[in-house]
């Protein structure tokens, strides 16, 4: 992985002119992937480089600690892709309430002050920052006449198949709710979780269906059922069933959700495995079955389901 900076002080290291990327950029969606595209484009016309400045633990945490966003990207997932556009360094700051508390200028000076030199700024248009969100883009375009650098408010980005423009907020919603193919359109790629296989009960496999257990590191976001998911294993993708939820047939009663998949045609060990589950479609609801032989019948059909989802032919 490229750089990753701590502290803006860092920026002294870069070769200059710095182009900046700012925003929290949770998802890294065809919106936040346009205002970072902007600034390689900068970068590459003066002859610079472009940093992705983003924030660490997400501003919303910090500023409302009972009410902030449930995320759609780990920290991990977020550098991942971040440096997966291309992009030659990411100054990942520390948000706490004295980063919030500073004055929006200040923190714009340091930055100016830190590079050699700073050429640009790319924000959203709409991008709010500092003391009381006191900063925008019109104060951003001020301070860049004044210490000369070039502001750049790219325009939000319309999505085509949901109505309104594609934010954060919008993606959550969709996978909440389980639509899977819209999150999909917004996000620029399915929505993905991270999670390490760990044992579970092995009812799947005495059902003749063995199963991974998933300990997910992302926010719950998920609506309960069941999923046409792929699992990518050491880069290999593996097409799998997928139930989220509390299994009321096999498992009545207990209060904590569970994430299982079954890769279809896999056949090995995945205990202690850190896996990545890319979300396709939501295909039913969790249901009660009158026992375990109309169960088994069901997850063949989920699996034949999945299988045709995907075009797998499995």
């Amino acid at each position: 992985m490229k750089p990753v900076l701590h502290a803006i002080g860092e920026l002294r290291g870069v070769r200059g002119p710095v182009v900046l990327a700012v925003g929290v950029f949770d998802g890294v969606h065809l919106g936040h992937q346009a205002v970072i595209r902007r600034a390689q484009d900068l970068a590459r016309a003066c002859g610079g480089t472009a940093v992705v400045l983003t924030f660490d633990p997400h501003p919303g945490r910090v500023l409302r600690p009972d009410g902030g966003p449930r995320l759609l990207t780990t920290t991990d997932q977020k550098l991942e892709l971040i440096f997966g556009m291309g992009v030659d360094a990411v100054l990942l700051l520390g948000f706490d309430l004295e980063l919030a508390a500073r004055e929006a200028g200040d923190f714009v000076r340091e930055l100016a002050g830190a590079c050699s030199p700073l050429g640009g700024i790319c924000v959203g248009s709409n991008w709010s920052f500092g003391r009381g969100r006191g900063g925008n883009f019109e104060l951003l375009k001020g301070l860049g006449k004044e210490l000369g650098f070039e502001a750049v408010g790219v325009e939000a980005v319309e999505s085509v198949d949901a109505a309104g423009v594609i934010s954060s907020t919008a993606i959550r919603a969709s996978v909440e709710a389980g639509r899977m193919e819209e999150a999909e359109g917004l996000l620029g790629r399915p929505y993905a979780v991270r999670a390490e296989v760990v044992r579970g009960q092995e009812l799947g496999r005495r059902l003749g269906f063995p199963t991974a257990n998933l300990a997910v590191r992302n926010d719950a976001l998920l609506r309960d059922g069941v999923y046409a998911v792929r699992v990518l294993v050491d880069g290999r993708a593996w097409d799998a069933v997928l139930n989220y939820g509390l299994r009321p047939t096999v498992a009545a009663g207990v209060p904590e959700r569970v994430m299982e998949a079954h890769l279809l045609g896999f056949a090995g060990d995945l205990y202690g495995r850190e896996v990545e589950v890319a979300f396709h479609r939501w295909l039913r609801a969790e249901q009660r079955f009158d026992g375990v032989e109309s169960l088994k019948a069901q997850i063949a059909r989920d699996c034949a389901e999945a299988a045709r989802v995907l075009g797998s032919g499995v």
